[in-house]
């Protein structure tokens, strides 16, 4: 099985990403992950289209995901919902002849404080994705709390709890993925 991982976020220490590297050490044999971020893709702009086509960074990026028999996205929140490079990517992958159609998405995030843990954002995420026409998996959830306390300055995941949470949720989501209920 091939999964492909994408961090809503463009820091290089961000714990979303981060989140996506612990998942990715998670997984079992037989399984494996492309962890990508939405660096250099432009602002959405439909006369760019016109004018010159599709950026290539976008296109290869539909086709991935396409490819994939699986898609986890690892978004912040940023003033309740997602940050804008990852709507700006989403709307310009919408014009990419459907790569999001019934791929299987699972959704999980983390964020400073101790309020939400991303909920918000995910929410959004998740109307997002349904008028994209992907099938997002609906529980178990994902939503840590106090980053700051649970991730290294590298954005590397240091909580064991937090580690165990993922694993049973990596597990769900596998079996979702695979059994496609």
């Amino acid at each position: 099985m091939n999964l492909i991982g994408i961090s809503g976020a463009l820091r290089k220490a961000s714990t979303n990403t981060g989140l996506l590297r612990a998942l990715k050490s998670l997984l079992p044999d037989g399984v494996g992950m492309e962890i990508v971020t939405l660096h250099g893709i432009p602002l959405f702009d439909e006369d760019v289209i016109a004018a010159s086509g599709k950026p290539a960074v976008v296109t290869e990026l539909a086709d991935r995901i396409r490819a994939a028999d699986g898609l986890i996205i690892a978004t912040p929140e940023y003033q309740f919902s997602v940050p804008g490079v990852l709507k700006n990517a989403t709307d310009w992958l919408s014009t990419c002849n459907h790569p999001f159609r019934w791929k299987r998405t699972g959704v999980v995030g983390a964020s400073a404080g101790a309020l939400a843990g991303t909920a918000r954002a995910q929410y959004h995420l998740r109307q997002n994705l349904q008028a994209l026409e992907a099938i997002t998996m609906p529980r178990p959830e994902i939503m840590i709390v106090h980053n700051e306390e649970k991730f290294d300055g590298n954005g590397e995941l240091t909580d064991g709890e937090t580690r165990q949470r993922l694993g049973k949720w990596l597990k769900a989501y596998l079996d979702w993925v695979e059994k496609k209920p």
